[in-house]
């Protein structure tokens, strides 16, 4: 019974790393669903120590996310319909394609709405890089977060 519950930490595990590219999956949820299952099902329980940095860690990836699609999108000279649709666009862009869709509708979304706003089209095409690069950043430090959840996940089952 142990082994099948282990695999599905590690599922959960996966599933959390897949979730960057395919946002529809809740990464930092399936996590969690981990974390639950080892804690309640499998071995002894997690410390207070981690339960409090999965959580601090957690809460700094899901403002992140939304932090750096802001940064990025003003940053390139975006507006406020700029952001939010580059948050649409990563919604839709989940179910066309993916994994690409992710990186591409968004990037056309905001190009669409500032060009309509502005007519400029540099400053749109400029907006909507900043949009691009909000993701693969976003994406970036989720995978450091999730590195460490996992170290710190490890290191409490293993170590202490």
């Amino acid at each position: 019974m142990d082994i099948f519950l282990w695999l599905i930490v590690i599922a959960a595990f996966v599933l959390g790393f897949a979730g960057i590219i395919y946002p529809v999956l809740p990464s930092v949820l399936m996590f969690w669903v981990g974390f639950l299952v080892y804690n309640f099902f499998i071995g002894d329980e997690l410390s207070w120590m981690f339960w409090v940095i999965a959580a601090s860690l957690t809460v700094v990836a899901l403002i992140s996310d939304v932090a750096a699609n802001s940064y990025f999108v003003k940053k390139f000279g975006g507006s406020k319909k700029g952001e939010l649709a580059a948050i649409i666009g990563a919604v839709i862009g989940m179910f066309i394609y993916p994994p690409f869709g992710v990186l591409f509708v968004p990037f056309v979304f905001v190009f669409v709405v500032e060009f309509i706003q502005i007519k400029d089209m540099n400053k749109a095409l400029k907006a909507s890089i900043g949009s691009f690069l909000a993701f693969i950043s976003s994406a970036v430090f989720d995978i450091i977060v999730y590195i460490f959840l996992i170290m710190f996940f490890l290191l409490d089952v293993f170590l202490y």
